[in-house]
């Protein structure tokens, strides 16, 4: 029998950067919105900043951050409670020992080991286990295949449009997977208050929706500076705001090897005064804007969402690797020359259907089928998660994968969990290394890694 929505009490999200733990928790919501809400961000190259999660203004429950052992720890801790009839600690459900459900809102890889890790931890302890949940934050234009089979095994799989449930079900369906996962949604960040048209009591403001990697040189990236500045003296009555994703040294799901900010502060001549780098959230800035304007931002869905003009750049082609290319179709393909001469361009509507834009209630699919499955945990018919990829069908890709996250082919850690630690001195000693280390690693991610990438160029 079907469990209620406010039946699910408790979720955890798994998340590797800033964009996956806003996708997660706000996807978490959308399937129980009275559900207590623990969040878990993995420790690497992308963990968020406690200033990149305060911009992102998303309250939990419980917020820490760990590496993939101590998650997989943490999961054995509460199914070994929930056996004996207990629960772990004072955030675990009172009725199961743990959550309802964990939604992993990381990237392929990570998703495939924390599966394997999860399968035998739950299989060591005969309880009802949570349901599997994951997805993408946003649009889908490359490895394809690559990230659908690496997420393969969770219970479900969100595709966040129409368009995007068949091509993942034909890729299930065309290795043999099981594709019944694939459950349709949208993006559960495409909210906000219809666009109404320009305000007489304010000026026009242009929004430029800035990416991390897109484009990807100094000189694209500057041209768009440019262009923005162009584009304000064109139009004096207007605001043009660039949207910025991060601060120099904090890191998104991709490397911004040339920071926007950098670029504008080195700028001859500089930015004029109509164009103003902003930081915030997204839907607070879209809520004064009258144009988005991007490569190939997921902020032009959450614009033609509102229905405010939206404008995609083909400035640098329409291609591929930009991403670009998934708007075709969408009627919002324009120029900055075009935008300067007064375009103010419009989604079509078939296209904003075929893309799970403007749908009413997104989510029900996904609820209905979460709900069906932890109905079926409860009775004890939910088997463990079953991996497209095992040891037998891909002995020489999933080591690997599972190895970056210290695991072995079977899912176990390998190797042994430091001794316990006792003490402010070795706490502090503990934290200050870990600081250190990650310091020194973004530092070479961003800085010293593309100056030996230029090297080898020359």
């Amino acid at each position: 029998m079907p469990v209620s929505p406010d039946q699910i009490h408790h979720i955890t999200v798994l998340a590797d950067s800033d964009t996956r733990w806003k996708w997660g928790a706000l996807a978490a919501r959308r399937i129980a919105p009275e559900a207590r809400l623990d969040g878990r961000l993995l420790r690497g190259r992308a963990t968020p900043t406690a200033r990149q999660l305060s911009e992102l203004g998303i309250a939990a429950d419980s917020l820490r951050e760990m590496t993939m052992r101590q998650f997989l720890a943490e999961a054995e801790a509460e199914a070994e409670a929930g056996a004996r009839g207990g629960h772990h600690d004072a955030a675990s459900d009172p009725d199961s020992g743990g959550p309802g459900v964990v939604l992993l809102a990381c990237v392929g890889g990570t998703v495939q080991a924390a599966l394997h890790g999860l399968a035998r931890v739950w299989g060591q302890a005969p309880r009802p286990r949570p349901v599997t949940v994951t997805g993408y934050v946003g649009v889908v234009y490359e490895k394809l295949a690559d990230g659908l089979l690496l997420r393969h095994g969770a219970d479900v799989v969100i595709a966040n449009s129409p368009q995007d449930a068949r091509r993942f079900r034909d890729v299930y369906e065309g290795v043999g997977a099981d594709a019944s996962c694939v459950t349709e949604a949208a993006l559960p960040f495409l909210d906000g208050a219809p666009y109404r048209g320009p305000d007489a009591a304010r000026r026009f403001t242009a929004v430029f929706a800035a990416q991390p990697s897109v484009p990807a040189s100094r000189e694209e990236r500057t041209y768009l500076l440019r262009r923005a500045a162009r584009h304000a003296e064109r139009h004096p009555d207007r605001d043009v705001l660039v949207k910025l994703r991060s601060k120099p040294g904090e890191h998104t799901t991709h490397v911004e090897e040339f920071p926007l900010q950098r670029l504008a502060a080195r700028l001859d001549p500089p930015l004029p005064p109509g164009v103003r780098l902003v930081y915030g959230r997204m839907g607070e800035v879209l809520d004064r804007a009258d144009l988005l304007v991007t490569v190939s931002s997921t902020a032009a869905l959450e614009a033609m969402h509102r229905g405010m003009p939206t404008a995609v750049l083909t400035d640098f082609g329409v291609r591929e690797a930009l991403g670009n290319h998934h708007f075709t179709g969408s009627g919002c393909l324009a120029s900055w020359d075009e935008l300067d001469d007064g375009l103010l361009p419009r989604a079509d509507a078939d296209w904003l259907r075929a893309n799970g834009v403007g749908a009413d209630d997104p989510f029900r699919l996904v609820r209905e089928r979460v709900e069906g499955l932890a109905a079926r945990a409860a009775a004890g018919q939910l088997p463990l998660p079953r991996p497209y990829y095992t040891p037998r069908a891909a002995p020489a890709y999933l080591p690997g994968v599972l190895a970056r996250h210290g695991l072995d082919p079977q899912g176990r850690p390998v190797g042994t969990a430091p001794p316990a630690e006792d003490g402010q001195v070795r706490r502090f000693t503990r934290e200050f290394t870990r600081n250190a280390a990650r310091a020194a690693y973004r530092h070479g991610v961003q800085r010293v890694a593309p100056v030996i990438r230029r090297l080898g160029e020359l």
